[in-house]
């Protein structure tokens, strides 16, 4: 079974002994995960709330299937620049702090961003966004490692990346009919509203860090010991296959959401736009799915529950060829499941294996993360426009496969580390 690392490189020497983190089921630790589930609420409704809306966005302004798409990855792109400046500024300022700044910003940002009076304003104001946005992923993971005790590590991440699911599936379900009973601006704005309301509760909820030393304390340079604890983790071939995880699977997940609703409204389905928002309920699948791929590690392994999840992905991905309705949904579920389970196996792993620069190895994580949501969840449009469902269907089963390989050759299982081992002694 996989392990964990009891002491996190931000942590004073002896800090360990001295906090050994939140325990499963304490007050502190409940007020923790909710605060962490309001953040992914706060932060990931507004992230992907323009999702819902894709073919009236289109429409309203006059372009294609993958250029509309670009509403969605300018933020994610702002995502991943941000994420490494903001573990930069929570290892100064601290977890909490960094993220109730980022939160409020991104907000704010997103009460203004659906009312840009051009396309270009619009997708300039979204980057802006998602780089707010960034704060929360990109400090979240080290902060759990840092205050929840160690044995529950794995299931923390598994619950924090489910309120990220609950998040996405909010924004998605809000947007998408308002889009459709007023305007897609008036959508995107109410998700802003409940943001907003979200942020105040994580701001009230999450209590007082314990297991953290601001990295002023530390004897590192500013810019050569960001840079140190960067080329560590990217020199790492395991960190660098959990990363290739985030940026494989994250990318054909966005392209799978972006399309198919545009497959949807059009025939043989004809399904209306407030019918295709309701897909998204789909994502309660990845909420369940999250919380207990984090268990199952616990219990067997980080490497078999991830490539269970893959296989899921795939089989799910291939479903939605079909041209039964039911048989559609049914997919979606399934990849929908398959993928939160994966990215809750990857994301919580990063913290495991980063020996040193924690916050800045899940930062790479979601660099990796968002990075290819943007360019798979645009590629995906042109497959779409030159074949149909079916090209983007394929690309992105190719892109589980890949993520699947990497796992069975990068990451080995604990027994196969074992059997490595004792080849080396004799």
């Amino acid at each position: 079974m996989d392990t964990v690392s009891t002491v996190s490189d931000h942590r004073a020497p002896g800090a360990a002994k001295l906090w050994a983190g939140h325990a499963h089921g304490s007050p502190e630790y409940r007020r923790l995960l909710a605060g962490l589930f309001f953040a992914g609420i706060a932060t990931f409704a507004q992230l992907y709330s323009p999702q819902a809306a894709l073919p009236l966005i289109a429409a309203d302004l006059k372009i294609g299937a993958a250029r509309a798409s670009l509403v969605v990855s300018a933020a994610t792109i702002g995502l991943a620049i941000g994420v490494i400046p903001w573990s930069v500024v929570a290892d100064r300022i601290g977890r909490v702090r960094a993220m109730s700044i980022a939160v409020v910003a991104a907000t704010a940002c997103g009460l203004l961003v659906p009312f840009a009076p051009s396309f270009a304003l619009l997708l300039t104001g979204r980057l802006l966004e998602g780089a707010m946005i960034g704060g929360v992923p990109a400090i979240a993971i080290a902060y759990l490692s840092e205050e929840i005790d160690v044995r529950h590590a794995a299931r923390a991440a598994g619950t924090y990346v489910a309120g990220t699911s609950v998040g996405g599936l909010l924004g998605r379900l809000v947007a998408g009919p308002v889009a459709e009973l007023a305007s897609w601006r008036v959508g995107v704005f109410a998700v802003a509203v409940l943001c907003a309301v979200a942020a105040a509760g994580f701001i009230v909820l999450v209590p007082k860090p314990r297991g953290f030393v601001p990295r002023s304390s530390r004897e590192h340079g500013d810019v050569a010991g960001l840079l140190a604890r960067l080329s560590v983790n990217l020199r790492s071939r395991r960190l660098l296959a959990v990363y290739a995880q985030g940026f494989l699977l994250m990318g054909g997940f966005v392209a799978l959401y972006n399309f198919l609703g545009f497959r949807l409204a059009a025939a043989p389905f004809n399904l209306p736009q407030s019918v295709i928002s309701l897909l998204f309920v789909a994502y309660l699948a990845g909420t369940w799915s999250a919380a207990r791929a984090g268990a199952l590690a616990a219990r067997l392994g980080r490497r078999p529950v991830l490539l269970g999840a893959v296989a899921a992905m795939i089989a799910g991905v291939l479903a939605t060829l079909s041209s039964v309705l039911p048989v559609v949904l049914a997919g979606l579920l399934v990849a929908t499941a398959g993928f939160f389970a994966a990215h809750a196996v990857a994301s919580g792993w990063t913290g495991s294996l980063a020996t040193t620069g924690r916050a800045q190895a899940s930062s790479l994580y979601n660099l990796f993360y968002y990075a290819g949501s943007s360019l798979f969840g645009w590629l995906g449009g042109v497959f779409f426009v030159g074949f149909g469902w079916v090209g983007t269907a394929g690309m992105v089963v190719v892109l589980a496969l890949a993520a699947g390989s990497i796992t069975l050759l990068l990451l080995p299982g604990v027994r196969a580390l074992i059997m490595g081992k004792k080849a080396m002694a004799t």
